[in-house]
C-alpha cells in the first residue's frame, strides 16, 4: 500500500471517529431515537461476534443475538464520551455481561431472587455432607444450623428451588371426600382480561387529562400515526428539538401517573 493511501485511509478512520463522537454527543443531548438506531447499525457487529462465542450451549444463536443486542442498547444508553473511552471497548463487557446473566437465569425456569438461587445451592452442598456425617436424612435444624442460618430462610430457599423444576400442570389430586381427582390446572385461578382492560382505561383516560391540547396532538402523531419527530415538527412549525422535548415532557406525565 502507497503511503498516499495510507495517508487516506488514516484520515478516514480518523473522520468515522469524530462522526461516531459527535453521533454519542448529540444522543446524549437529545435521546433521539433515530441517532440511536444509527448507532445501533453501526455496531451492531458487536454483538453478532461476541454471540458467536456461546453457540452450541444449548442455545440458539438467535436467541443469544437478541440478548447481546438489548446489551448493545445498554452500552449505548450508559456510555459517556467524557471518560475518554473507545466506545467498542466500553460496549464489549457491558454486552458479555448481559450474555452470561442471560445464561445463569436460564437454569431457572421461574425467575427467583439470586439470593435465594445461591442459598439454595449451598442447601444442596450441606445435605450431601450432613447426610455423610449423622448418617441420616438432615433436618431443617440440621441445615439451618450447619450454614449457620435460621430455619426460615432454609425453607424459604428450598421453597424457591422448586423454580428449578416446576410440576407439571397435568399432576392430579385426590379430593378425599369424594376420591374425585382434579389436575393442578383444574385449580389454578384464571385473570380476568375484562378487569385489566377496565384498569388500562381508567390509566390512559387520567394520563390524557394531564395532556394539553398541543400535546395530546403529538401524542397521536407520534405513537399512534407513527409520524417521524421531523414531520410533526414542520406540522406545527416548530424545531425538531421542541417536539423531542414535548415527547420527553408526555412520557414523564404518564410515568407520574402511572406510579400514583
Amino acid at each position: 500500500m502507497t503511503n498516499d493511501k495510507k495517508t487516506k485511509n488514516r484520515r478516514q478512520t480518523l473522520d468515522d471517529k469524530k462522526h461516531m463522537r459527535e453521533l454519542f454527543k448529540k444522543y446524549a443531548e437529545t435521546k433521539d431515537v433515530h441517532i440511536r438506531n444509527e448507532l445501533i447499525e453501526r455496531y451492531i457487529y458487536i454483538p453478532e461476534i461476541l454471540s458467536r462465542k456461546y453457540v452450541n450451549k444449548g442455545t440458539d444463536y438467535e436467541d443469544i443475538f437478541q440478548v447481546a443486542s438489548m446489551g448493545l442498547i445498554f452500552a449505548i444508553e450508559r456510555f459517556d464520551l467524557s471518560r475518554g473511552f473507545e466506545f467498542p471497548s466500553f460496549a464489549t463487557p457491558t454486552i458479555i455481561g448481559e450474555i452470561k446473566k442471560y445464561f445463569r437465569d436460564k437454569e431457572w425456569l421461574i425467575r427467583v431472587p439470586r439470593r435465594i438461587q445461591n442459598l439454595s445451592k449451598k442447601i444442596n452442598v450441606a445435605k450431601v455432607d450432613l447426610q455423610q456425617q449423622l448418617l441420616r436424612t438432615p433436618t431443617i435444624e440440621d441445615i439451618a444450623k450447619h450454614l449457620e442460618i435460621t430455619q426460615e430462610e432454609v425453607i424459604e430457599a428450598m421453597e424457591g428451588s422448586y423454580a428449578y423444576a416446576p410440576r407439571s400442570l397435568d399432576m392430579t389430586y385426590r379430593v378425599h371426600s369424594d376420591d374425585k381427582e382434579l389436575s393442578l390446572i383444574d385449580m389454578i385461578g384464571q385473570a380476568d382480561k375484562n378487569i385489566e382492560g377496565i384498569e388500562n382505561k381508567d390509566f390512559l383516560d387520567r394520563a390524557m387529562d394531564k395532556l394539553n391540547e398541543v400535546e395530546r396532538e403529538v401524542l397521536k402523531d407520534r405513537f399512534f400515526d407513527l409520524k417521524t419527530q421531523s414531520q410533526i415538527a414542520d406540522k406545527l412549525g416548530v424545531s425538531q428539538m421542541t417536539v423531542s422535548r414535548l415527547e420527553k415532557k408526555i412520557i414523564e406525565k404518564f410515568k407520574k401517573e402511572l406510579h400514583k
